[in-house]
């Protein structure tokens, strides 16, 4: 499974978005530092979901990497727009 899809995936379970964009920019940083090779290294992720929108700004993006998790560990930049 490419880590693209598992971001989808666990931001889907968690949350059950009304919307969810997860783009893969890792192209766009090619050679850059954080550059692994793998091509999923670099991901911006756009989330609207009931669950978030109490949230604070600060606690929707902490919210968000929690649920991602370990798999955050495997993503050296990862955009989050949780507004």
């Amino acid at each position: 499974m490419t880590v693209e899809s598992e971001i989808r995936q666990r931001l889907e379970a968690t949350f059950a978005p009304s919307r969810l964009e997860v783009v893969n920019e890792s192209h766009r940083h090619a050679g850059h530092a954080g550059d692994d090779g793998s091509g999923e290294s670099h991901f911006t992720v756009l989330i609207r979901a009931e669950a978030l929108a109490p949230l604070s700004r600060v606690a929707r993006h902490r919210a968000v990497n929690k649920a991602l998790g370990d798999l955050t560990a495997r993503v050296h930049a990862l955009a989050i727009d949780a507004g």
